[in-house]
């Protein structure tokens, strides 16, 4: 077992070691927890560049350790050209997953940034924004080792996207996959870094910035415009909250599927499971994911298309009644279920007991494929969520927002400590976090224990076709055949297989003690001082 990292004056987990230290570097200059997100989100944006970018979204909870946690949703809508007969007419039944068609909703992820800088402002934030953005634009420029996860994901998906605008000439050494410690550089990504930390975020959207990839995109294919770019602001949303037996959780509201990581929590807590690791702790946990699916699946979408309140199903008697569907001896029989995505998970703790629970993503592994050639922008594909079936659930419109797997978690825990966790990995993600939370906060594992525990996912991630339970292999046998003789469809996987994602989580105590935790199944690490 891996320790768990302690310390008092600050700390930054990321899924890759150096995103992790460019955080931290901001910390120990005197910046706060949001400062030091910024850089590391900048950072993995180049050093994980198969996972996210700035060609993508993200999504915030912030707490100042006193009252609720603030929400930022930094997911761009689709294209104003961007509807049903756009695609009817280039021939498109569906929304192609690859290429120029499937890059059609604005970036969010700069004004991301941009908004909780906003709020760091508030907090006497000052540290300047091309310090922030130094450590990115400096391994775009110099070049970074090529983990094995970049390596394995482009070998994996040459032959797909080799065809795709600015694939090649990016992420391709003599038209293969660059080797595991290879460096991989990306100059035109250093050029605009240095402009945004020159000219300032909002260039992106509304300057001469913005003007570039817009022509960019238009170039390669894409519907999305300068007009779009233009007219895009980030949301302040108030996060949704279920009161559980040992404190508060937080997530994201709709499009994020936040609202299924809470009624997992709330569904499994009424369960009474009385340990970990057991038949009836994983089976539980599988169980209430169901239950908090359907939900998701049957309401989850852009909140301005939705009929509901999605606080309506963390009520009380509304868990109770999805606890009461749930057989503690045999499995509910599953469907398909949505496909995953590729996301990096960020937290950060500083000095003063500031929380940044923080999820950024280009949907897939390298989004759409499409790299904007003269600013060295991966264009994401998190549109091809939409359907092009009028009147269905989650139908492409223009201006509609897309359904987002991705998430971030934040719980108050009634002792005083805050926790902030996450992953990436899709469907996986509301599940592991439910495995974390519970580990550590109903069964008082260890933290770096509860992250380096085996996993399971229920579904889909990593564009995988499966949608049966994938189960690691280091579960004790009896669980397996347990949950196996229950009617689990289940599939035994490796130790540590990527396949159930990078999570990570910190803690604050009320004493001024952080605590951390990274996942060994990534390249990330836990930064403290």
């Amino acid at each position: 077992m891996l320790h768990t990292p302690r310390a008092t004056r600050g700390a930054v987990v990321a899924p890759h070691h150096l995103a992790a230290q460019a955080g931290l570097r901001v910390l120990g200059e005197g910046g706060n927890a949001i400062e030091a997100t910024v850089a590391a989100a900048a950072a993995i944006a180049v050093v994980y560049p198969h996972m996210n970018g700035l060609g993508g979204d993200n999504f915030w909870l912030i707490g100042d350790g006193r009252a609720a946690p603030l929400g930022i949703d930094a997911c761009g809508p689709a294209a104003a050209k961007a509807d049903i007969a756009f695609y009817k007419d280039h021939g498109a039944g569906t929304i192609p997953a690859r290429g120029p068609l499937a890059a059609l909703t604005v970036a969010g992820a700069v004004s991301g940034w941009q908004a909780a800088l906003g709020v760091s402002a508030r907090w006497g934030g000052a540290l300047a924004l091309s310090r922030l953005l130094e450590d990115a634009e400096y391994y775009a420029r110099e070049g970074v080792p090529v983990t094995t996860s970049q390596h394995h994901n482009t070998r994996d998906k040459r032959d797909e996207l080799r065809g795709v605008p600015g694939f090649a000439a990016t992420y391709l050494i003599d038209g293969e996959a660059p080797r595991p410690g290879a460096l991989f550089r990306n100059p035109a990504l250093a050029g605009t870094l240095a402009r945004l930390g020159r000219d300032g975020l909002d260039d992106f959207y509304r300057g001469a910035l913005a003007r570039d990839i817009a022509a960019g995109l238009a170039k390669a294919g894409s519907p999305v415009s300068a007009a779009d770019l233009a007219r895009y602001r980030p949301l302040t949303v108030r996060p949704l909250e279920l009161t559980l037996a040992r404190g508060t959780a937080y997530n994201l509201p709709p499009p994020t599927q936040g609202l299924a990581s809470l009624i997992l929590l709330g569904v499994f807590e009424r369960l009474g499971v009385g340990e970990a690791e057991g038949f009836a702790f994983v089976h539980g946990l599988v169980e209430a994911a169901k239950c908090a699916f359907r939900v998701r699946d049957a309401h989850v979408t852009d909140p301005a298309y939705m009929d509901v309140d999605p606080a309506g199903f963390l009520s009380g008697a509304a868990l109770d009644g999805m606890a009461a569907s749930v057989d503690r001896a045999r499995a509910a029989p599953w469907p398909d279920a949505a496909p995953g995505g590729d996301t990096v998970w960020l937290g950060a703790i500083d000095g003063e007991g500031r929380t940044v629970s923080f999820i950024q993503s280009i949907y897939w592994e390298f989004g759409s494929g499409v790299v904007l050639p003269d600013t060295g922008i991966t264009w994401q594909n998190r549109g091809t969520s939409f359907t092009l079936i009028e009147g269905a659930h989650n139908c492409l419109e223009p201006g509609r927002r897309p359904f987002h797997t991705i998430q971030p978690a934040m719980a108050v825990l009634g002792d005083g400590r805050v926790m902030v966790y996450g992953t990436m990995g899709g469907e996986g993600q509301p599940q592991t976090q439910a495995a974390l939370f519970t580990r550590h906060v109903l069964f008082g594992q260890d933290l770096q224990a509860a992250v380096t525990a085996p996993r399971w996912l229920l579904g889909r991630t990593w564009g995988a076709e499966a949608t049966n339970l994938r189960v690691e292999n280091r579960f004790a046998p009896d669980v397996i055949d347990a949950l196996k003789a229950a009617g689990h469809d289940v599939e035994v996987v490796g130790a540590f297989d990527p396949v159930m994602g990078h999570a990570g989580a910190l803690v604050g105590h009320p004493s001024g003690l952080i605590e951390g935790a990274a996942d060994p199944r990534g390249d990330g690490a836990v930064a403290a001082f």
